[in-house]
């Protein structure tokens, strides 16, 4: 009668999901809310899963305050393949095609690498010896003619922005986002892998000011364009049917997203001292 042990993941990839999301996913496998068949076998051009896509999209404008004027979509390929996705789409936006990337980690560098394949990047910092620390935005010397300015998270390094970048009118693109998202005087664009607690891998979460879209270059590949998946209500080809998940995750009241960000923050806060300790220990 050993009692089972259970494991939370804090990592970096597919992390914690609230149990009771997960027991509604178990419990509603093989009849997915009494239409009779599995979320994994049901037509992704039916009238249900065009409701679960739908409700997600919802759920999802209603808790990060979207304005109607930007599209939600649901994609796949990751963060990874909106570093492609990003500049195939936006660095054409303007004749110079070029952008300028804050550099602060491992992701962005990736990023950084990938946008150059489309156009003209500009790193606005260089490689630091190592990532602890976004560098004062004083320093930064932004392109005024750059389509877009980019920013991201880093969740190897744990390098955080704490504030949104003065981009002097520029384009936003970043994997921030803040609760209330404040999007129409801030962000172009926001994408978000589902597996950072909000669901499971395998959908990725494109937010996107309407006003960007149409101006893919030519090379872009027709799942990575916006305009298109926007015109085909995220259905263009077959997405990843587990976003139930997700859907299940927002409409959690009581362990959905926000309260298990909330909890996180405040076990951090109550050991807040032991990492002060650690600090000074190590350096």
């Amino acid at each position: 009668n050993m009692e089972k042990k259970q494991t939370i993941n804090f990592g970096a990839g597919p992390a914690k999901l609230p149990q009771s999301v997960l027991l509604q996913a178990q419990k509603e496998l093989l009849d997915c809310s009494g239409t009779g068949i599995s979320i994994l076998e049901m037509s992704h051009r039916s009238s249900d899963f065009s409701k679960i896509i739908n409700t997600t999209e919802n759920l999802l404008r209603e808790l990060l305050n979207v304005p109607e004027s930007y599209k939600i979509l649901f994609l796949q390929g990751g963060g990874s393949g909106q570093f492609s996705g990003v500049p195939l789409n936006l660095i054409g936006l303007k004749e110079d095609r070029c952008a300028d990337y804050l550099v602060t980690g491992t992701w962005s560098a990736k990023a950084a690498k990938e946008a150059e394949k489309y156009g003209k990047v500009k790193v606005i910092h260089p490689k630091l010896d190592s990532y602890t620390k976004i560098p004062d935005s004083s320093t930064w010397s932004l392109n005024p003619s750059a389509s877009y300015v980019y920013c991201c998270n880093e969740t190897v390094h744990g390098v955080e922005f704490n504030f949104i970048p003065d981009t002097k009118g520029v384009v936003l693109v970043s994997d921030v986002i803040q609760l209330p998202l404040q999007a129409s005087r801030c962000f172009g664009l926001i994408f978000a892998g589902a597996q950072k607690n909000v669901g499971c891998a395998g959908v990725t979460v494109v937010i996107v000011r309407e006003d960007l879209m149409g101006k893919a270059l030519k090379e872009c590949p027709i799942i990575l364009d916006y305009q298109v998946q926007a015109g085909n209500n995220s259905l263009y080809n077959t997405p990843p049917c587990f976003r139930y998940v997700m859907l299940l995750n927002l409409h959690d009241q009581t362990g959905g997203t926000t309260t298990f960000i909330k909890n996180l923050y405040e076990l951090l806060d109550n050991i807040k001292d032991y990492y002060a300790a650690l600090h000074l220990k190590k350096f």
